[in-house]
């Protein structure tokens, strides 16, 4: 499991995406670089990393779920996804 730091800093990661998405937008339309170098770094989407929802793993997600392949399995192994069930030919 995920450190939790690494998870609240995600989360922080998110906030500042959403709050500067419009300032962020309006300045690359202008074309104002310069405007657009002193925004926040973690203002940036491209920084962010989808991480799983329970247990904050960074690889291996699925993002239709929202949660990675170790969690995904042992839900639908469970009968927790609907729709899901383990195949075998």
């Amino acid at each position: 499991m995920a450190r939790k730091g690494l998870i609240a800093r995600e989360q922080k990661r998110r906030n500042l995406v959403d709050k500067y998405a419009e300032l962020r937008k309006e300045l690359k339309e202008k074309g104002d670089w310069d405007a657009l170098q002193k925004l926040p770094r973690n203002s940036s989407p491209v920084r962010l990393r989808n991480r799983c929802i329970m247990t904050g793993r960074p690889r291996g997600y699925f993002r239709k779920f929202g949660v990675s392949r170790l969690v995904f399995r042992e839900m639908a192994l469970k009968g927790e996804i609907p729709g899901i069930k383990k195949s075998s030919w």
